[in-house]
């Protein structure tokens, strides 16, 4: 199946820059590999918020860029869309395309922070940490607005490697009923069993699955190129092998995001030759997915 990569240059949703950093240098990547990438980025004259007392930072900006890549991917609708971020509140765009063009999905949400915060539950302002919950529905309409359809629903939802849960967003997690595997659970139970536990939830009732991976699901120590790291994270073996289990019936999936690689934090291009080999491996996948 031919892909629809494209590069979301944006970081306006994290107080820290260099994401959108990220999102060009993977492009180019890919670009080298003789793909074809689609670059949307922040518009010439913005100017990021990252006072930390504004709870809604950048919030026009990041509606515009996801209304932008939104309408990208919905008139690419016999393309998979693999979608390099940028920071995660990109995946608002690109999650509910594919719910729109699919009409139910699961998704599958990779991330040492749930996401599922709203703007009464967020401590810091970050429309990043916000995006799960308004893919779901969870409150956040004001990030949905170009989205005349339904959400993807919370039986439907299941996060992987989480390790950072707010207070407040963890009672939002509860009171929508969001399937959460810790990095404990995936220690304890190995990665396979959890993964196909995963499946089985995003898969049930639903015409495929949108995979959303933040780079931060691997431990720093393996992975520092992230804005937000947090420590006990999954390592190497796990994080290639998890592509590998997810796609083993590879036309369930139906849409990706790789987001939240920094190179401004990266060492040695440590973190950047991991994002390579898992772009490598999905790749590969795509391409032998069937029309």
């Amino acid at each position: 199946m031919k892909s629809l990569i494209i590069s979301a240059s944006s970081d306006a949703g994290v107080s820290i820059d260099g994401a959108k950093d990220g999102a060009l240098k993977l492009g180019k990547y890919l670009e080298n590999l003789n793909k074809e990438v689609i670059y949307i980025k922040n518009r010439d004259n913005f100017v990021k918020d990252k006072n930390p007392l504004n709870k809604r930072k950048n919030e026009e900006e990041i509606n515009i860029f996801n209304e932008k890549l939104y309408q990208t991917i919905i008139e690419n609708k016999d393309k998979f869309p693999f979608t390099i971020g940028g920071d995660h509140a990109i995946a608002i765009g690109s999650a509910l395309a594919s719910q729109k063009n699919h009409g139910n999905i699961g998704i599958i949400w990779f991330d040492a922070h749930p996401d599922y915060n709203t703007f009464k539950t967020t401590i810091t302002g970050n429309i990043h940490g916000l995006p799960l919950a308004s893919i779901t529905g969870f409150d956040n309409a004001s990030l949905t607005n170009f989205h005349h359809s339904s959400f993807v629903k919370y039986e439907n939802t299941v996060i992987v490697g989480a390790r950072s849960i707010d207070k407040e967003e963890l009672v939002n997690l509860k009171k929508a009923g969001i399937k959460v595997f810790t990095t404990e659970d995936i220690k304890n139970l190995g990665i396979e069993k959890v993964l196909n536990e995963t499946l089985k939830i995003a898969s049930q009732n639903t015409l495929g699955i949108h995979i959303s991976y933040d780079l931060d699901v691997i431990d720093p120590k393996l992975a520092p190129g992230v804005s937000v790291p947090e420590s006990e994270g999954i390592n190497l073996e796990d994080a290639y092998k998890a592509i590998d289990i997810l796609f083993k019936d590879v036309d369930k999936i139906v849409s990706l995001d790789l987001v939240e690689f920094n190179p401004l934090f990266d060492q040695d291009d440590k973190t950047y030759n991991i994002a390579c080999n898992l772009i490598n491996n999905i790749i590969s996948k795509i391409d032998s997915k069937k029309f």
